[in-house]
């Protein structure tokens, strides 16, 4: 595992972030846990079954999805936030909105992952620094209505690397301290199938950013179309968890912090199976 992150628990491996979707129009699970005592079920279910933490959002992210208005994403977020961490769950909350950030922490959220890396709202990185929680930098280009056509690139690592770099000058700038930063390359935001496995082999690059390394390629369209059958059909995305798992185990060895997972059970194993090679490498190494 690389890095810690100040204010966060200090795992002694890649930790493995859970998924809870309180949204009707979720890519990966259709609206599973939309409801309050669902998605809160959920997010304890997450954690029985290996997640370090759980990462709860009410904002559909997937490409062309619209976005929902302020008070309705506060009502799908905060009851379950506050009910997870009154258990002693580590929540995170997935929104690109300060008034719910703001509103989640004070709930008892530990943790602001924002994939607009702060860009979608200009308050969100001053009420991160207020409140001196965590921050994931997420790399991205536009909203889902139209980031796909964002996907543009000479050289998507460099690109990338790049702006992620001048994504963090201008948090630390905001305010934000850099112990407390977390870097994401955006899987699957303004990015097609052909620069995910691009940004994926090359993780020990965007390692160099100097800060902990969250990845999240769970389910994503990438794995479709890597799993695709002869025709070209990709499998439905509740069936693409043992890639996501694999891809885990690739990201831990990498040096990844975490991985965002939404079904966590293989992923935990796999991550520490990954940490008990690394273990076994260097205890086989000559003197």
């Amino acid at each position: 595992m690389s890095g810690r992150v100040a204010g966060l628990p200090e795992w002694d491996r890649c930790a493995v972030m859970g998924v809870v979707n309180v949204t009707p129009d979720s890519f990966s699970d259709g609206g599973r846990w939309f409801d309050t005592s669902d998605a809160i079920k959920r997010g304890l279910d997450l954690v029985s079954g290996g997640a370090d933490l759980v990462d709860v959002g009410g904002e559909s992210t997937r490409p062309g999805a619209t976005r929902v208005d302020e008070d309705e994403e506060l009502r799908r977020v905060i009851p379950v936030v506050r009910s997870l961490t009154s258990e002693g769950v580590v929540v995170s909350v997935d929104t690109m909105r300060a008034s719910v950030a703001e509103q989640a922490i004070a709930a008892g959220a530990a943790l602001v992952n924002d994939v607009s890396g702060g860009l979608a709202d200009p308050s969100m990185v001053s009420v991160v620094a207020a409140v001196g929680v965590p921050f994931v930098v997420t790399h991205w280009r536009g909203f889902s209505q139209d980031m796909n056509s964002r996907a543009v690139y000479g050289d998507v690592v460099a690109e990338v690397l790049a702006e992620l770099r001048r994504r963090m000058d201008a948090v630390v700038e905001g305010g934000v301290a850099p112990e407390r930063i977390v870097v994401d390359p955006g899987l699957g935001f303004a990015k097609q199938a052909d620069h995910d496995l691009t940004l994926l082999a090359h993780l020990h690059r965007l390692r160099g950013l100097g800060r902990p390394l969250l990845v999240g390629a769970s389910r994503k369209r990438f794995l479709g179309r890597v799993l695709a059958g002869e025709n070209g059909t990709p499998p439905p995305t509740r069936e693409r968890d043992a890639a996501t798992a694999a891809v885990s185990a690739i990201a831990a060895h990498a040096g990844a912090w975490a991985v965002r997972v939404h079904e966590v059970r293989a992923t935990a194993d796999a991550v520490r199976v990954a940490r008990a090679i690394e273990d076994a490498a260097a205890e086989g190494e000559p003197p």
